[in-house]
């Protein structure tokens, strides 16, 4: 095994080299900063910074900021964490600043971790706090026995429908199990339309099909990280894949919500998106899509689990925070609290609510656009119930995903087999790993 580097020594190297896949970490532990004695509370007003690409986050904080005269919480918008904000942050934290909050995806909390980045929120009681949250949300933020961050929103997936047109005009329903997807998909598209289309270089779907047929492709065990890819969860998955892409029953041009989805789907040709409950909102701006579209759960295996994650982020301390106590009372406050997931929905648009026990009000309602249904009650809370909770994110996810994402293209074109890609994949994330200083095995 490589040496491995301290956070010191990763976080010299300057924001450009953490920047580039944050090469230079330490496996999963506590690392230079959280070996410190905990930051204690301040002893008069203090002012947290939050940067985040969440819209109009202020007015949320703003909520917040007038309930007690203890703490001020100013935000900044920064860009998308892949473009540009994920940088500007790190950059930050190599010169010793930054906010004390960051936005950052679910899948990038152990990248972030392992850099030195982000405070173990273990030092400040949040294992007390964790079972406020709802569990599928949770699990992604931890690693090992650590919590490196407060789970913001998530994204179960579900089925969004043409009711009208695949149920209506076809005489189909939404299929429940894969086996009765299979069959859709050929049945749709006999009729001169796709069920679904997708975008090949996107891998962030068979990370959930994954996710959801009950693989745990990465672990941490020890100092180091058990990969398992090649498991049965994973192959029936990759199995089946492979059969839908050779009959060519589904579309494979362009992506859900992308410029010509959106033509399509206008004009009944596509007829669904499976993915994350997000997609309500971009679901609702199909062109004449009101009162004909409805949600129903992913399709599903006989074993396994109701849903597949995609896509959410957390908001993580970072380890330069001056304030980790003020900054996490903040943070359970806008993600637990009734006052702060409704004001995230109403400015921010936020995925599936990070609490445990509450969904947000305006979700608790019927939808107009969804044929009238009450589909985050009816659908969505079981699929967030029914999570892979021992599922975690690599500690390079997004050079994973990518690499998954041009395996599936090259799947897509006959280059190889889905089953191939994952024996593949596994060999050139097991180096990568191994090459950023990482003890990586594979499982068999």
């Amino acid at each position: 095994m490589k040496p491995r580097l301290s956070r010191r020594a990763a976080l010299a190297g300057g924001g450009a080299a953490l920047a580039t896949g944050l090469a230079a970490c330490a496996p999963p532990n506590p690392g230079n900063v959280n070996a410190e004695a905990a930051i204690p509370p301040a002893d008069g007003p203090v002012t947290i910074s939050y940067w985040a690409w969440l819209k109009d986050l202020q007015k949320v904080a703003d909520i917040f900021n007038e309930s007690q005269d203890r703490i001020r919480v100013d935000t900044t918008w920064i860009p998308g964490g892949n473009s540009g904000g994920y940088a500007k942050i790190l950059s930050a934290v190599a010169a010793g600043g930054g906010p004390d909050i960051a936005q950052v995806e679910l899948r990038q909390v152990p990248e972030f971790a392992l850099a030195g980045a982000l405070v173990d929120l273990n030092r400040y009681g949040f294992a007390d706090q964790a079972d406020t949250f709802d569990p599928g949300a949770i699990a992604q933020v931890k690693v090992g026995d650590s919590y490196w961050a407060v789970p913001q929103d998530t994204g179960p997936v579900a089925t969004f429908y043409n009711r009208e047109v695949l149920e209506g005009e076809l005489g189909l329903r939404a299929p429940a199990t894969w086996d009765e997807f299979r069959e859709t998909a050929a049945a749709v598209s006999e009729a001169g339309k796709q069920l679904i289309s997708l975008d090949p270089s996107d891998g962030s779907h068979p990370i959930a099909w994954a996710m959801q047929s009950g693989a745990v492709w990465f672990r941490p065990e020890g100092d180091g990280w058990i990969i398992d890819m090649l498991g049965e969860d994973s192959l029936r998955v990759a199995d089946f894949w492979d059969e839908i892409l050779a009959a060519k029953t589904i579309g494979t041009g362009y992506g859900s919500y992308t410029t010509p989805w959106y033509a399509a789907a206008g004009e009944g040709k596509v007829l669904a998106s499976i993915s994350g409950s997000w997609s309500d909102a971009l679901n609702e701006t199909v062109p004449g899509g009101a009162g004909k579209w409805a949600v129903a759960p992913m399709p599903r295996w006989e074993e396994g689990y109701a849903s597949g994650g995609h896509g959410g982020s957390s908001a993580a301390v970072l380890s330069t925070s001056k304030h980790p106590v003020e900054a996490l009372e903040f943070l359970n406050w806008m993600c637990t609290d009734p006052a702060g997931i409704d004001a995230m929905i109403e400015f921010s648009g936020i995925g599936w609510s990070p609490a445990k026990d509450y969904i947000g009000k305006i979700r608790q309602q019927p939808s107009e656009f969804f044929s009238g249904q009450n589909y985050n009650e009816e659908v969505i809370v079981p699929m967030a119930e029914g999570q892979n909770l021992d599922w975690t994110w690599a500690p390079m996810m997004q050079r994973a995903q990518a690499i998954i994402g041009d395996g599936f293209t090259q799947a897509v074109s006959g280059e190889q087999t889905l089953v191939d890609m994952l024996e593949n994949s596994q060999k050139e994330i097991v180096k990568i790993m191994r090459d950023m200083g990482l003890d990586a095995e594979v499982a068999r």
